[in-house]
């Protein structure tokens, strides 16, 4: 299929399914439709070629293994909304540009070079857990764990706010 022949129901199908997960795990789609469209077009566009949602504001090596850190959701969604409320590709936004209180600008990219991508991911595998690159965090709730700088902002489980999160390692 042609990027050209991307259907605008099968964009607005995914967008649908997409704002919906974003809402049940306690996220938000940016609300300029116009602008989220293009970007779910992209993710489509991106899936026909690569065979996954590499992110559309990134350039994908093909190479699944190389890209999985850019696959939408992306590993650094969730460090851009704390830091920027937005993503990189401002397809994810915080709730304060959500309710319009903060435009969305400009992202800085956080994405390491693939030379800083190996050397990292050797060093993790061959220090164990006593070196994880981050500190792990867990829903005091209902136990969810995950590994980022900061806990997010609500529980994909069981929707518990920040606050309810515990440094775990």
């Amino acid at each position: 299929m042609k990027d050209s022949e991307i259907r605008d129901e099968e964009v607005h199908k995914l967008y649908e399914r997409l704002n919906r997960e974003a809402e049940e795990g306690g996220y938000h789609l940016n609300p300029d439709f116009e602008f989220t469209k293009d970007l779910v077009r992209g993710l489509i566009i991106n899936e026909n070629r690569y065979g996954y949602w590499a992110c559309p504001c990134r350039l994908a090596s093909g190479n699944k293994k190389e890209d999985l850190d850019i696959i939408c959701p992306c590993d650094y969604r969730d460090p851009d909304l704390n830091e920027h409320d937005a993503c990189y590709c401002a397809l994810y936004v915080s709730e304060k540009v959500l309710k319009g209180e903060k435009m969305v600008g400009s992202i800085p990219e956080r994405r390491p070079s693939l030379e800083e991508r190996k050397k990292e991911k050797h060093e993790t595998i061959a220090g164990g857990i006593s070196s994880l690159p981050l500190p792990v965090w867990r829903c005091k709730v209902c136990g969810y764990l995950c590994a980022r700088d900061e806990p997010p902002e609500v529980c994909p489980v069981c929707k518990a706010k920040k606050e309810r999160f515990e440094r775990f390692i």
